[in-house]
């Protein structure tokens, strides 16, 4: 994969319809792949079934169409790419770089989570698989916003799971094949995934697949400081306001709204957008949005 032509991507779950978190996070990473010249692509993330919200997936893809992300390749979808994954389990699992456990999350609770080593009381008839995780594994990376990140994943995470007990493919394993096989080079997405990024390195570096960039955009916290809900904010974006909403999305990217003043159509703004467009103004904290007034 070159490094030299940028790759973006926006992959939401459909546990919903978009809202004013997923629009900052769906905007600015399309920003960032237009100011490169490059490509960005839409995933669907359906791979959690008992989540998935009947009718999330169309209507994210017409609120994405409706305020102008449209993906410059066909739409992927994880629940269509069963093949990949086990073709990726299987290879961990035959370089003894995975194994299958029997342990329940209450077996586990003497190591706070964390799993060193089999304590499974009960042999299970489906186990779930697991990527063996040594001490010494330490991940390093920089942060396009945050700067340089660190991570003990042995220690702060230990082997984490690539495929459930329940049959269902673990989003760790799923997004690091996908961003492999859809050749991304960039990853931009909201903060609330940092915490995953060592995890999906040192994954990448078992499979022997490329590291890419990585960028994780603020968040847009309720005044209680939580990510948003079911809240008011967190109401569905409204087609019908495109533009204000994308106005607002614009701001608290950080960039000047001046720019975007005075636009009466999304196509236009969008085109004004990509012009103007500055990622060093991006802010690197969250974002406290004000009380829902009374």
């Amino acid at each position: 994969m070159s490094m030299t032509t940028y790759r973006g991507r926006f992959a939401p779950s459909p546990t919903g319809p978009l809202h004013a978190g997923s629009l900052l996070a769906a905007f600015g990473s399309w920003l960032l792949a237009r100011h490169a010249g490059g490509h960005w692509a839409v995933r669907i993330e359906d791979i959690d079934p008992p989540r998935t919200v009947p009718g999330a997936i169309d209507q994210q893809l017409a609120a994405l169409a409706d305020f102008g992300l449209a993906s410059d390749d066909p739409i992927v979808r994880q629940s269509q790419r069963d093949a990949l994954y086990q073709e990726a389990i299987d290879r961990l699992l035959a370089e003894d770089r995975a194994f299958a456990c029997h342990c329940s999350r209450t077996d586990l609770t003497d190591q706070h989570g964390i799993h060193h080593h089999c304590v499974g009381r009960t042999e299970r008839a489906r186990p779930a698989i697991r990527l063996r995780v040594p001490p010494g594994s330490v991940i390093a990376f920089q942060d396009g916003l945050r700067g340089p990140v660190r991570q003990d994943v042995h220690a702060e995470v230990g082997d984490f799971v690539l495929r459930r007990a329940d049959g269902y493919w673990a989003y760790q394993l799923a997004v690091v094949v996908d961003d492999a096989d859809q050749r991304i080079t960039d990853i931009v997405r909201g903060a609330d995934l940092l915490d995953s990024t060592a995890r999906q390195i040192l994954l990448q570096q078992a499979l022997g697949l490329p590291t890419p960039r990585y960028l994780h955009l603020p968040l847009l916290l309720e005044p209680d400081g939580h990510k948003l809900s079911k809240s008011d904010a967190a109401r569905p974006v409204d087609p019908r306001a495109a533009v204000p909403a994308l106005q607002k999305a614009w701001a608290q990217l950080g960039q000047d709204p001046a720019h975007l003043a005075g636009s009466s159509g999304v196509v236009g703004l969008l085109d004004r957008a990509r012009s103007c467009f500055d990622p060093a103004r991006l802010p690197p904290g969250d974002i406290h949005l004000p009380p829902d007034p009374a």
